[in-house]
């Protein structure tokens, strides 16, 4: 890396950044294209539009299960760039298959199309974390890191509305939404193409099918490293609980303020933009370190949003409010625990890594499905008291991380009051 690409940005890695935003655009806008039709549907009874609903994101995450270590194989033994140009390739032919699903409106081949950018992005994700080192001076990783969420919660955000809007502009015109997505698609590949170049970690890395034998020998590696695999399961522990708080948010916005599912997308607006605000705020705070100080601080963040999310009467308008700094904390809580992620395993095995954390965080969004059901049913919790278990998760991670990182906190106060 040459001494001008750390004073400012190298153009390589915001052609990375537009890819990511592409991505997350296109995914949601692809989900909320299927998914609103039938939302709205009047044909439908309430439990098949949830039935529905569950489907499509049950076939998005079930890809991560399956391919992520042959992702976090794909970054190690080939350029990373271009195991995104190729993954930016496939994008324009699913885009074109949805768009056929979406001509017939036929919805199981619009689920298969959902299914199938699941894996897109099971392939994309260890490249794209993984290849942030390559491109950035560790001094700009934290910062890095920060934008990156932050445009991914963007594109998110902005691709639900363009999805729902797109459904309702061309009703049964909706091939054309899948044509557009196809050519946004086209762009994501332009803008790949301006990634950095650069070697693949471990050209002979051989590929293991084994799924667990995989993951279990990626653990035992990072489980060498104290802060590599405290980092794997602190980024679990976020996963688990944005997955519960997403999850309960649908339940409680239709059950206590009386949502439809499309008046929700506000709601969800608020928690995406407040996670990608709090990245990014990270980012900044961090100033060219990672900063383990800012772990504990995003949890007790996110557990303070979590005390006003489940107020009993708690009025809309604060609720929100709450949601914003609910995800704040949790920007907070998660840029420098990915940095670690990046910055900690060594080259060769960076994808890896990558994988295998992916892998593990779709568990943890399982697991918090299961722990829905579980507290909603035999436990008898309402909505509002699920939001305190959330809260109480990211306490007791914030607790762990201050007993055994003592000193990540008083240090980082210091460090600011000397920068003053």
């Amino acid at each position: 890396m040459n001494s001008d690409s750390s004073k400012s940005w190298p153009r390589g890695f915001w052609n990375l950044m537009f890819t990511q935003f592409q991505g997350a655009f296109s995914d949601n806008a692809l989900k909320w294209l299927v998914v609103f039709p039938v939302l709205i549907s009047v044909t439908m009874t309430e439990a098949d539009k949830e039935g529905f609903a569950s489907h499509a994101s049950q076939l998005f995450a079930i890809p991560f299960l399956l391919f992520a270590t042959i992702g976090g194989w794909m970054a190690d033994r080939f350029s990373k760039r271009s195991v995104m140009i190729g993954v930016k390739l496939a994008e324009i032919a699913i885009m074109l298959f949805a768009a056929y699903g979406l001509m017939l409106e036929s919805r199981s081949l619009q689920l298969v199309a959902i299914c199938l950018m699941g894996v897109h992005s099971t392939i994309f994700a260890p490249a794209k974390y993984g290849i942030i080192p390559e491109v950035l001076p560790p001094g700009r990783l934290s910062a890095g890191n920060g934008i990156l969420e932050l445009l991914t919660f963007v594109g998110i955000i902005l691709g639900t509305f363009a999805g729902g809007w797109l459904a309702e502009s061309l009703e049964h015109r909706e091939m054309w939404s899948g044509i557009l997505l196809a050519a946004l698609a086209g762009v994501g590949v332009l803008t790949s193409l301006g990634i950095a170049k650069v070697p693949a970690a471990d050209p002979g890395k051989k590929l293991n099918l084994n799924i667990v034998g995989e993951i279990w020998s990626n653990f035992k590696v990072m489980k060498q490293d104290r802060d590599l695999w405290r980092a794997n399961w602190g980024n679990t522990a976020f996963f688990f609980v944005a997955a519960l708080v997403q999850l309960n948010l649908a339940l409680y916005a239709h059950k206590v303020f009386h949502l439809k599912p499309t008046e929700q997308a506000w709601l969800q607006a608020a928690l995406s933009l407040g996670i990608g605000v709090g990245s990014m705020l990270a980012g900044r705070l961090s100033r060219g370190r990672i900063e383990y100080g800012l772990v504990p601080t995003g949890a007790l963040v996110m557990a303070l949003g979590s005390v006003a999310l489940g107020w009993p009467g708690v009025e809309k308008s604060i609720f929100v409010s709450a949601l914003a700094l609910l995800g704040i904390g949790g920007g907070l809580f998660i840029v420098p625990i990915v940095s670690v992620l990046q910055h900690s395993p060594a080259p060769e095995i960076r994808g890896a890594v990558q994988g295998a954390a992916s892998w593990l965080s779709w568990i943890g969004i399982a697991v918090a499905a299961q722990m829905l059901t579980l507290l909603t049913g035999a436990a008898h919790f309402n909505y509002g008291q699920i939001f305190w278990v959330c809260g109480g998760v990211a306490a007791l991670a914030g607790i762990f991380v201050t007993w055994s990182r003592p000193q990540a906190v008083p240090e980082m106060l210091a460090r600011w009051r000397h920068s003053h």
